[in-house]
C-alpha cells in the first residue's frame, strides 16, 4: 500500500486493530510512540527500541528547531539518518512548547513570536514554516500548528483556539509540498462538547489523512480526560487513523483503545524510568522503597524484557540508590516494553474478539488509580523542557 493508507483489519466494539502504512514502514495499531524529543528516547538508543518492538518515535518540532537546528539535521541527510533510526517517525509541531511559554510568546493569526528557553532568541512560527520544516527533516508524520490551552478555560479562551486551530490548519494543509509527509490535524476544544464538535467539523472538511485529539492532560480530571477522549473520538472519521496526544498509562492506554484510539504517545514510561517508578501491569512500583532492597524477583513477574530477564528488584534499587546511570536507563528500557507489550497483546485481543475480556482483566489487576489530575500530569509549566522528555 502507499504511504497513508490505513486498514482496519478488525475490530470489537469500539476497540480498532489497523495498519498504517508509512514511508519508512507499516505501524501495527494500536500502536505507543516513545517520545524522543530532541532526536533521542532519553537513555535508549535505536537498538533498543528495535529490541523493545517500538514501530514508530515522536520527536519535537520546536526543540529541533532550537537545537541542532535544520541546516545540520539536513546535512546529515535528514531526521531518520541524523538520529539512525530506520523506522517511521511523528513530530509534533511544537505548539504545546511554545504556548507553554506564556510571557515568552505573543499570537495572533499570522503566527506566534517566541523566544527561546534556552538562550532568550526570537523566534516565529507560522502554520507555513511549521510544515516546511517538518517536511525538510523527511518525516513520516507532521502534525499541523494549533493552539492549546491550560485547563480549565474560559469559553471564550476554548472558542478563540478552535478557530485559530482551524484556521492554521487550512493553512498547513495548503502549505504541503511532499506526499511521503503525512498532515493530522489537531482537535481542540477543552472540555467543551460543542467547541471539539465544531473543531472536528471543521478539520474533517479538510480531509487529512489522520487526526489527532489534542488539549488534554492539561490539567483536568482523569474521569475528564478519559470522557473527552472518547466523545472526541466517535466525531472522527473510521477509515482514518486516531491518534490521542499525551497519554501513557496503563490504565489510560486501555480506555482509550476501548474508545477507538489507533495511536498514542507519552513521556511517561521514561520520566518514571528516570525517577526511579516501574511501571507493571498491576500498577507502578517506587523502586527506590526499602521493601525492594532485597527484593531477588524480576520488575515484572511475566515481563520478557532483557531489564527483567537479566537484573533483579534489589540490584536496580541499588543502583537509584547508588545514583549509577544505568538505573535510569535499565528501568526505562522495561517500562517501555511494559506499555509496547500491552499494545502488542490488546491488538491480538481485538484480532481474536476477546478484547473485552483483556481489558477487564488488565483493569482489575491495576491498583486503584489516584484521584485528582490525570496520571501524565503535563502541565502547561514555564519551560518547555518541563513537557518533554529532556
Amino acid at each position: 500500500m502507499s504511504p497513508g493508507a490505513f486498514a482496519l483489519r478488525a475490530t470489537d466494539g469500539g476497540a480498532r486493530r489497523g495498519t498504517l502504512t508509512l514511508a519508512h514502514g507499516p505501524v501495527e495499531t494500536p500502536a505507543f510512540m516513545p517520545v524522543g524529543t530532541a532526536a533521542t528516547v532519553k537513555g535508549l538508543t535505536p537498538a533498543d527500541l528495535r529490541e523493545l518492538g517500538a514501530q514508530i518515535v515522536l520527536s519535537n518540532t520546536y526543540h529541533l528547531w532550537l537545537r541542532p537546528g535544520l541546516a545540520t539535521i539536513e546535512a546529515a541527510g535528514g531526521l531518520h539518518a541524523f538520529m539512525r533510526w530506520d523506522r517511521p517517525i511523528l513530530t509534533d509541531s511544537g505548539g504545546f512548547q511554545v504556548f507553554s511559554l506564556e510571557s515568552r510568546r505573543a499570537l495572533d493569526d499570522a503566527g506566534v513570536r517566541f523566544r527561546s528557553h534556552l538562550d532568550g532568541s526570537e523566534h516565529e512560527f507560522t502554520p507555513e514554516n511549521v510544515v516546511a520544516f517538518q517536511e525538510a527533516l523527511g518525516v513520516d508524520v507532521a502534525m499541523a500548528l494549533d493552539v492549546c490551552v491550560k485547563l480549565p478555560a474560559s469559553p471564550d479562551e476554548i472558542a478563540e483556539s478552535v478557530r485559530r486551530t482551524t484556521l492554521w490548519a487550512q493553512r498547513s494543509a495548503d502549505a504541503r509540498r511532499r506526499a511521503e509527509t503525512l498532515l493530522f490535524g489537531i482537535v481542540q476544544g477543552g472540555l467543551d462538547e460543542r467547541e471539539r464538535e465544531r473543531s472536528a467539523s471543521d478539520l474533517l472538511a479538510l480531509d487529512l489523512p489522520g487526526y489527532a485529539i489534542g488539549g488534554l492532560s492539561v490539567g483536568e480530571s482523569r474521569d475528564d480526560m478519559e470522557r473527552m477522549a472518547r466523545f472526541t473520538a466517535a466525531l472522527l472519521p473510521g477509515h482514518k487513523p486516531r491518534y490521542l496526544m499525551g497519554v501513557g498509562t496503563v490504565r489510560d492506554l486501555l480506555v482509550a483503545v476501548d474508545a477507538g484510539v489507533d495511536m498514542f504517545d507519552c513521556v511517561y514510561p521514561t520520566r518514571c524510568g528516570r525517577n526511579g517508578r516501574a511501571l507493571t501491569r498491576t500498577g507502578d512500583l517506587n523502586i527506590r522503597n526499602a521493601v525492594f532492597a532485597r527484593d531477588q524477583r524480576p520488575l515484572e513477574e511475566g515481563c520478557d524484557c532483557a531489564t527483567c530477564a537479566t537484573y533483579t528488584r534489589a540490584y536496580v534499587s541499588h543502583l537509584f540508590r547508588a545514583d549509577e546511570m544505568l538505573g535510569p536507563r535499565l528501568l526505562s528500557y522495561h517500562n517501555l516494553r511494559v506499555l509496547l507489550r500491552l499494545m502488542q497483546d490488546a491488538r491480538a485481543a481485538i484480532e481474536q474478539r476477546r478484547w473485552a475480556a483483556f481489558r477487564d482483566g488488565v483493569l482489575a489487576g491495576l491498583a486503584p488509580a489516584r484521584e485528582g489530575i490525570a496520571e501524565p500530569g503535563l502541565n502547561l509549566a514555564a519551560n518547555p523542557d518541563e513537557q518533554n522528555d529532556t
